[in-house]
């Protein structure tokens, strides 16, 4: 069901057809973040995690009439702690031409909205320490930056060789 939470846009959940569009808005959100070089999965990959056999990821594409212009990611994680489910926002893009409309906003409350429907325990997601207007957007919605958390990440040739250790 499309989703009208601020003036001229709707968000609708992905759809196959739109898997170029949403690739693209990935590939724009790569370039924003200078983080291109690492933006190498395709369509094809998208298209299989979002609705092949077991998906794993939902997405949703805000849309300014014919044009897709933002897009959310999401799945979910769980909390020993709490016993319960979480919603784990891994991107939230606006193209820049379509800031300053309240486009994410919009696309952050429908995840907000997702996660307490499914009763998860926790809505997180991670920002850019160098990224000041997503962090104090991110506060004025009423998120906490969790400062005493660091991300650690294993890829490529390091985690094949941690995997492969006896």
């Amino acid at each position: 069901m499309p989703d009208r939470q601020a003036p001229g846009c709707e968000i609708r959940p992905a759809r196959p057809q739109d898997i170029d569009a949403l690739h693209a808005l990935i590939r724009g959100l790569a370039e924003y973040e200078k983080l291109a070089h690492q933006a190498v999965g395709t369509p094809a990959q998208l298209q299989a995690e979002l609705f092949g056999p077991t998906p794993v990821i939902e997405s949703a594409l805000l849309w300014e009439g014919e044009r897709a212009v933002g897009f959310a990611l999401w799945f979910h994680s769980f909390s020993t702690f709490l016993g319960r489910r979480g919603l784990w926002l891994e991107d939230i893009f606006v193209l820049p031409e379509a800031r300053g409309r309240g486009y994410g906003k919009a696309l952050l409350r429908h995840c907000a909205r997702i996660a307490v429907a499914r009763g998860c325990g926790r809505f997180e997601w991670s920002v850019l320490d160098w990224n000041q207007p997503s962090i104090d957007f991110y506060k004025a919605c009423g998120a906490v930056l969790m400062d005493d958390w660091t991300t650690c990440r294993m890829t490529g040739t390091a985690l094949a060789r941690f995997a492969a250790e006896q």
